[in-house]
């Protein structure tokens, strides 16, 4: 099983927020995930947009799970280092 890192869409229509989750490579978007990191709500004030364990996030890379572009874009903008 290959993990990744990536979004969970909830919410409505034109009112979105999405979970950062750790899901295998093959599952659709909203479905089960092993586990939770965080969350981003893009309407919400900058301050408030992205919450992630930052540890949690480094474990799962150290043990091979890769991370989706969007999901490498969020924590960059909180100046997480992925390395």
């Amino acid at each position: 099983m290959s993990a990744r890192i990536r979004l969970k869409k909830f919410g409505t229509k034109k009112r979105p927020y999405y979970r950062i989750v750790v899901m295998d490579n093959r599952a659709p978007r909203d479905g089960k995930t092993i586990e939770e990191l965080g969350y981003y709500h893009p309407i919400e004030a900058e301050e408030k947009q992205i919450v992630f364990q930052a540890d949690k996030v480094k474990a799962w890379i150290q043990n091979g799970a890769t991370v989706s572009d969007t999901v490498r874009n969020i924590l960059n903008k909180k100046n997480f280092s992925l390395k």
